[in-house]
C-alpha cells in the first residue's frame, strides 16, 4: 500500500472516531439534561414534604390523610434517589467510553500527522535531489562548453 493511500485511511479512520466522539457527546448531553430533570424533581418532592406542613396540629383524620400523602411522596423520592444513582452510574461508563474514544481519536490524528510529515519530507528529498541533478547537469554543461 502506498503512503498516500495509508494517508487516506489514516484520515478516513480518524473523520470516523470523530463522528464517534460526537455522537457519545451528544449522548452525555442528553444525559446531563436527564440527570438535571432528576434533580430537580427530587427539590420539588422535598419542597412539597416539607410544605405540606406539621401533622401534629391536625385534625385525626387530616394528620393520617397528610402523614399517608408526605409518605407516598417521600417513597417516590427514594425511587426517584434510587433511579438517579442508577443514571449516574450510567453516566460514568457514558464518561469513559466517550474518554477512551477521544483518546482513539487523538492518537490516530498523531499517527495521521506522522505519516503525513513523513510523505512531505520524502516529497521534499525529491524534488531537492531532482533540483540538484539539474543544477549538476547545468554546471556540467557549463564547465564543457
Amino acid at each position: 500500500m502506498s503512503k498516500k493511500n495509508t494517508i487516506d485511511s489514516l484520515g478516513t479512520l480518524v473523520r470516523l472516531r470523530s463522528l464517534d466522539v460526537d455522537r457519545l457527546q451528544a449522548d452525555m448531553t442528553t444525559q446531563e439534561a436527564t440527570r438535571t430533570r432528576y434533580q430537580n424533581n427530587l427539590a420539588r418532592m422535598d419542597s412539597l414534604t416539607v410544605s405540606s406542613g406539621a401533622t401534629g396540629a391536625l385534625p385525626p383524620v387530616l394528620a393520617l390523610n397528610c402523614g399517608a400523602y408526605k409518605q407516598n411522596v417521600m417513597a417516590m423520592a427514594d425511587l426517584h434517589r434510587t433511579d438517579l444513582a442508577l443514571h449516574e452510574a450510567n453516566m460514568a461508563v457514558s464518561q469513559r467510553n466517550l474518554t477512551t474514544a477521544w483518546t482513539k481519536r487523538e492518537l490516530l490524528g498523531k499517527v495521521l500527522e506522522q505519516q503525513e510529515t513523513q510523505l512531505a519530507r520524502a516529497q521534499d528529498r525529491v524534488v531537492r535531489k531532482r533540483e540538484d541533478d539539474i543544477a549538476t547537469q547545468s554546471w556540467m554543461a557549463g564547465r564543457t562548453a
